[in-house]
Formats: C-alpha cells, sequence, structure tokens
C-alpha cells in the first residue's frame, strides 16, 4: 500500500475541513430559518420581489407603455392577469416595471443617507468639541421637520426625476443614522484598542475608519433595513402626490393616485393591486429588519 505525501494529506484535510464549514453554515442559516420564521418570510418577500424587478422584461408579456384602447379598463383575465387601466396599459405589466422603480429610489435612498449619515456621524462623534456641536445643530434641525414632509419639500425644490427623488428621500435618513453611529463611536473611542492605536502613532483618520467603524456596522445594517421599507413607503407618496416619478414610468403610487378617486368602485384592481405591491414590500423590509436585529444585538439573544 502507498503512502500519501504530507501535501496530499494536507490538501485532503483542508478539503474536509471546508466540508464540514459549509454543512455547519448551513444547519446554523436552518437554524435561523426556524427561530426567526417571519424574518424568513420577510427576506422571501424582498428576493421575490428583487427577481421581479431583475426579469421584468421576461415575466411581463406587455410593454408597460404601451396604450390599447380597446382594452380600456378590461377586468383580470388569461390575457391581463391583473386587468388594464384606463389607457389600456397592463397593469401586471406596469406593477412588475415598478418593482424597478421603487427598489432603485429605496436601495439608493438608503445607501446615499446612510453613506452621509456614517460620515456626518463618525466624525461628529470621533472628533468631538466644535465639530460635533456644528453636525449635531445640523442634525437636530433635520429631524425637526418629519420624513415625508422634508422630502416634499426636497422633491419640490428639485423637481421630479429619479435622481432628485433619490437625493430628496436620502437627506431626511442622514440624522437617524448621524444619531446612531455618532452614540456608537463616542462609546468606542473610549475602548483600549483605540488608545493602543493612538500610542503607536496610527493617525486620527486611519483609526477611525480602520477599526471605529467597522466595529459599528452591525447597527448600521439593522437601521438601513428597517429604513428601506420606510423609503420605498415614501416614495409611494410623493408619486400619490405628483412629485415622484414623473409619467409615463410606471410608479405604484402614482398608479393609485392615478386610480383611487375615479375607479375605486368601478375598476377596483387599480388600486387592489398597486396597494397590495406596496404593502407586501414594506411589510417583508420591516419583517426581515426586526429578525436581522434579533441576530446582530447581542442583547435581543436568548
Amino acid at each position: 500500500m502507498g503512502t500519501k505525501s504530507l501535501a496530499t494529506i494536507n490538501f485532503d484535510s483542508e478539503l474536509r475541513r471546508a466540508g464540514a464549514y459549509s454543512t455547519h453554515g448551513w444547519r446554523r442559516l436552518l437554524f435561523l430559518a426556524q427561530r426567526y420564521v417571519l424574518g424568513t418570510i420577510g427576506l422571501l418577500i424582498m428576493v421575490m420581489f428583487v427577481w421581479m424587478a431583475i426579469s421584468a422584461d421576461l415575466i411581463c408579456r406587455y410593454d408597460p407603455l404601451s396604450v390599447d384602447s380597446a382594452q380600456r379598463l378590461a377586468g383580470p383575465s388569461a390575457a391581463h392577469w391583473m386587468g388594464t387601466d384606463s389607457f389600456g396599459r397592463d397593469v401586471w405589466s406596469r406593477i412588475v416595471h415598478g418593482a424597478r422603480i421603487s427598489l432603485a429610489v429605496g436601495i439608493g435612498a438608503t445607501v446615499l443617507g446612510s453613506s452621509l449619515g456614517v460620515l456626518v456621524g463618525l466624525a461628529s462623534g470621533y472628533l468631538s468639541g466644535w465639530v460635533d456641536l456644528v453636525f449635531q445643530r445640523i442634525t437636530d434641525i433635520l429631524q425637526a421637520l418629519p420624513l415625508l414632509v422634508l422630502a416634499l419639500v426636497m422633491t419640490a425644490a428639485l423637481g421630479p426625476s429619479l435622481p432628485n427623488v433619490i437625493i430628496a428621500i436620502a437627506i431626511p435618513l442622514i440624522p437617524t443614522v448621524a444619531r446612531v453611529i455618532r452614540a456608537n463611536t463616542l462609546a468606542l473611542r473610549e475602548l483600549p484598542f483605540v488608545e493602543a492605536a493612538k500610542s503607536i502613532g496610527m493617525s486620527e483618520t486611519r483609526i477611525a475608519f480602520r477599526h471605529v467603524l467597522p466595529n459599528t456596522l452591525a447597527p448600521l445594517i439593522v437601521l438601513a433595513t428597517a429604513q428601506l421599507g420606510s423609503t420605498i413607503l415614501t416614495e409611494a407618496s410623493l408619486s400619490f402626490l405628483g412629485l415622484g416619478i414623473p409619467e409615463p414610468h410606471p410608479s405604484w403610487g402614482r398608479m393609485l393616485s392615478e386610480s383611487a378617486a375615479e375607479y375605486v368602485r368601478t375598476a377596483p384592481w387599480l388600486v387592489i393591486f398597486p396597494g397590495v405591491a406596496i404593502s407586501l414590500a414594506v411589510f417583508g423590509t420591516n419583517l426581515f429588519g426586526d429578525a436581522l436585529r434579533g441576530i446582530l444585538d447581542p442583547r435581543q439573544r436568548g
């Protein structure tokens, strides 16, 4: 019987270790899915909307912008699964393509607002002094107005377009993120590892971004996930008021504003299906955000 070389033995041990790690990872995911059932449902809802947005051109039979007067206000059928609107446009196609708008605004505004909030909160908490004083007064001013009101003001000033709506919704998110990051930074800057980094001559910027910032990511991820639902709802509210995504681009909020008052009784599908889409998107992100907080926050663990 031949003997294995040392390299072969090491390679086999690495394969067994990788397989054991993979099995352990799947078991942990299964355990978390069983423990946080509602969070798993929320994640599945989010994945469904992401898949719809990516595969919109494949799963839709009609162009969401094409008008067919002969099919005006047609009810749900085999040809039009969710009926048509007052212009003969397919409601299913508009809802699926509207998922792209909602996710683009929600993710874009959340990433932009969270990034700016991280910079403000990190600088405010780590540098302290007059920097903290100035940034805190600015965040106080921004937090004085509710999210929707400030987004309305920003959208009215910038004009209705996709980039402007993202900016208008992102700016009100900055104070909330900045407060959370600042609170964590104030606690972290007093810990021994920060003093040790200073003692070896490491620059303040490197300490802040290399050592302090990574330790604030857990609450930031939870907060960003929770804010994703509110950004989607805010975009729908802006579109409902006529200040969101302009026509002819499909938007769930604008679909409601066009049909809620006039066709709620004669064509209820024009109100039901966009409303269900908005509710499911917000519901799914909130469920997943609550579960993520329970996973990442040690105080929530049993």
